[in-house]
């Protein structure tokens, strides 16, 4: 490598980023094809024109269900045989790779295929090796008013894209869990069938709980960063505290103490949690609590305005913090509508702030010209009726 190449690779950004995207079948596109570089993407078209339907395509490069959560047999393209396929070419922490994952029909019990450079992986929870990425969208706008159990799952998913194996954690304690409530149904009164389930419970219980609250500290540790450059940061800051049985202990106690109380309080509720035909402690009881930094109130009794404004600092607070945590490589972060309610000053200041995480950020939206201060940093991209304009 000449001394000129050797400069250019130290000063390329670290980032996550997607070389080439493919689909086939998939919601509204019979045939999808884009072949893209590092820079943000901007994808602009009307409504109904699938501009959400190709961020979901990239959210499935992740675990889980995508964005939508929608189950796969409902990603299958009206008309089309049998399931869906999107393949990747994906710049990531561990170099290039080529990453495929599709979905072939069946019942609501069938799961998605996953291949990562040709080879069949386990499952889908092998793509958190590889990728990260984070999402806002629309639906997610009432989430400071909305139930506990979707802030626990915004939570969850900010986890996730630190910690890929934290969805085992919640797998296994639900799966736990499910199998105790089952019993409790059942009227069983053997202690022996319920101890194995309330041991399993209270490990992963409160391996959850531990990892939650160090997600809200490092978050709430990047959130006062923000507070002390309040002068130009374009979205106000947070203010995070967790709400839970197992968080609150564990914030004065040793886990394995933690443990031992809450396998001791499973073990001695089990009437009252028949009674209720629930588990009623845990951490799936447990709530993200945020406030507005600079009101000095709580998120839920803001504006619509500033609850999105809100949301937004907290989505990029935590891109931040994924790059720390990955070896400064930025995680992919997908913006669904996200100019449409923005004011001019915001739009730029998110912009601004999508440059400084250095991130191949992918954003949608119906006016191309509110995207236009990007000019070309970014790759504008117009999709119309399932189809791509570049």
């Amino acid at each position: 490598m000449n001394e000129q190449a050797e400069a250019e690779a130290i000063s390329e950004p670290r980032r996550i980023w997607i070389e080439r995207l493919r689909a086939t079948d998939f919601r509204n596109y019979e045939a999808l094809s884009i072949d893209l570089d590092n820079r943000p993407v901007v994808l602009t078209g009307p409504n109904g024109a699938g501009k959400t339907n190709l961020l979901e395509a990239v959210s499935l490069l992740t675990p889980g269900r995508g964005l939508g959560r929608a189950p796969f047999a409902e990603m299958t393209r009206r008309g089309a045989d049998g399931g869906w396929a999107i393949s990747a070419r994906l710049h990531c922490l561990h170099g290039d790779v080529d990453i495929g994952t599709g979905y072939a029909g069946g019942d609501e019990t069938s799961t998605r295929a996953v291949r990562i450079d040709g080879e069949t992986a386990r499952s889908a929870g092998a793509l958190g090796d590889y990728t990260r990425a984070i999402w806002l969208t629309p639906a997610m706008d009432g989430l400071f008013a909305g139930s506990a159990g979707e802030r626990r799952r915004f939570l969850d998913r900010l986890i996730q894209s630190l910690d890929p194996g934290y969805r085992t954690n919640l797998s296994r304690f639900e799966r736990a869990m499910r199998q105790r409530n089952r019993l409790l149904e059942d009227w069983e009164q053997s202690p022996s069938l319920y101890d194995g389930l309330e041991t399993q419970m209270a490990e992963t219980g409160t391996a959850i709980a531990a990892a939650r609250l160090d997600t809200v500290t490092r978050l709430g540790s990047l959130c006062a960063a923000a507070r002390e450059r309040e002068e130009i940061a374009p979205f106000p800051w947070a203010e995070l505290d967790l709400e839970g049985l197992l968080e609150e202990r564990l914030r004065s106690e040793a886990a394995v103490d933690v443990e031992d109380t809450y396998r001791e309080t499973l073990a001695r509720g089990r009437e009252r949690d028949r009674a209720a035909r629930r588990t009623l402690e845990g951490p799936h009881r447990s709530d993200l609590i945020v406030g507005h930094g600079p009101k000095s109130a709580p998120a839920r009794s803001c504006s619509t305005g500033e609850q999105k404004a809100l949301l937004i600092g907290l989505i990029l607070a935590h891109a931040a913090l994924v790059k720390q945590q990955s070896d400064g490589y930025a995680p992919l972060i997908l913006l669904d509508e996200i100019a449409a309610h923005l004011d001019e000053v915001r739009r730029e200041g998110l912009f601004g702030e999508i440059r400084r995480l250095e991130a191949q950020a992918w954003m949608t939206g119906t006016d191309a010209s509110d995207f236009e201060p990007m000019g070309q940093n970014a790759q504008h991209i117009g999709i119309e009726s399932g189809g791509v304009q570049t």
